[in-house]
């Protein structure tokens, strides 16, 4: 019975790990898992699609995305104002699972509808942001920033895990059960997502925080249905989120457009073009979780919120330089791999422990609404700036010059949260 103590005492000081923080710890992560495992099954699918029907037409699916977003916004709100906070994450899930299930009906009448599949590739794009910011809202309001800066990144490793194990499936089942059957059992591994995040609802339960006093969450949030947007212009702090998220989404926009350009013309053929995306997907989601296992939680740690949120943006301008001095496919698969793996590992991660320092109306309505109406409206509007300097410029080096140009503010922006952030939890542990 003596090993037993020396083995929890080793995991304990790998992890980072405080009493009673396993089990919450393996819930968050199966909760990231199940979430990531079935969408990046479709992920490739999603993208397939995307170029099929022209790279130059993806500006009007970035739009009619934004769009949607508009529309599903107000609704979430509203939602968010009436039901107890334990309940929003549960039952927008339950909506996503239906939906999940009439695309299934669907796809099996009409497989080859390239409407069909345009709806498809808008509802995957608003389900995407929205189903993973809720995730995050929720680990956001039952754990600590003390907590968050030792714990998200680990949590987020069931993230990572399930964007690896998800297009492994999708590669595997989708020759047997078809893209019906993919979606059938994505909406499976979602529901079981929100088991996991009820189960963390009922730990914090029975391990209360001092403010959930305050605003416990058993109680709905209340406000209106824009009580989102209007937080965020009303708070310097989360303005300051919005614009980091706003060129975050340029960034990206900038990169996939480029990626779309460089695959179809590099990979005519469908099939080829889906494995290279999946590929992609592998090597990035493997290199995120040694990361979120082993690095990011001890480098918050020691280095504070704001290294997380500056190096991937100093990895995207050089990514950018490279690009307009090289632009091969080559040279983008790895500022892809390394920017979306640093995402996923340092800037994610970060971005979330900003939340932690407001209040709970802040860290549902208005983290949600950044996190899909800007980051939408970011995607749509520099998706048509990438295809305007395509036009009249015709030479990609000159969006790639302004690519590395827009991630230097992204930098300068972390920078500045990473010190605000600090701030704010400096001024919450003073007692009152």
């Amino acid at each position: 019975m003596a090993p037993a103590p020396h083995r929890a005492g080793w995991l304990a000081r790998t992890f980072d790990l405080e009493a009673g923080e396993t089990a919450p710890v393996l819930a968050g992560m199966l909760m990231f898992f199940l979430l990531f495992a079935g969408y990046f099954m479709l992920r490739p699918v999603r993208e397939t699609m995307g170029v099929a029907g022209g790279v130059e037409q993806l500006q009007w699916l970035f739009t009619g995305t934004f769009v949607a977003t508009l529309v599903t916004l107000p609704l979430f709100g509203w939602l968010a104002g009436k039901v107890s906070r334990r309940r929003i994450l549960p039952w927008t899930y339950g909506f996503f699972v239906f939906n999940l299930l009439l695309f299934v009906v669907a796809f099996q009448q009409r497989p080859d509808d390239v409407w069909l599949a345009r709806v498809f590739y808008i509802w995957l794009s608003v389900f995407n942001l929205l189903s993973i910011s809720l995730a995050w809202s929720v680990l956001a309001d039952l754990f600590a920033a003390s907590q968050a800066r030792r714990l998200f990144a680990l949590m987020a490793g069931g993230a990572s895990l399930g964007g690896l194990v998800g297009p492994l499936l999708g590669t595997l089942l989708v020759a047997p059960i078809g893209h019906a059957g993919l979606m059938l059992l994505s909406a499976l591994l979602l529901a079981g997502s929100a088991a996991a995040a009820i189960w963390l609802q009922h730990w914090r339960d029975r391990c209360p925080l001092p403010q959930d006093a305050s605003l416990p969450r058993s109680r709905p949030l209340g406000g209106n249905p824009f009580a989102g947007a209007s937080a965020v212009l009303r708070s310097p702090y989360l303005m300051g989120i919005a614009l980091f998220v706003v060129l975050l989404a340029s960034v990206t926009t900038f990169l996939y457009f480029e990626q779309a350009r460089l695959v179809a013309d590099t990979f005519p053929d469908r099939t080829r073009q889906t494995q290279v995306f999946g590929t992609i997907d592998t090597v990035v989601q493997s290199l995120s979780i040694l990361a979120q296992l082993f690095i990011t939680g001890r480098v918050a740690r020691r280095f504070g919120v704001g290294l997380l949120l500056v190096s991937v943006p100093l990895v995207a301008m050089l990514g950018f330089l490279w690009l307009a001095l090289a632009p091969t496919f080559a040279v983008l698969a790895v500022v892809m791999v390394a920017r979306r793996a640093g995402e996923y590992a340092f800037a994610r991660p970060g971005r979330e422990m900003l939340y932690t320092v407001v209040d709970p109306e802040a860290k549902y309505k208005a983290k949600n609404f950044i996190d899909t109406v800007v980051y939408r409206g970011a995607d749509a509007l520099s998706g048509w700036i990438k295809r305007l300097l395509d036009v009249v410029a015709e030479h990609p080096a000159l969006a790639m010059l302004i690519g590395s140009a827009i991630a230097l503010v992204w930098a300068l922006t972390g920078g500045w949260l990473g010190r605000a952030q600090q701030r704010r939890e400096r001024q919450q542990a003073i007692p009152r």
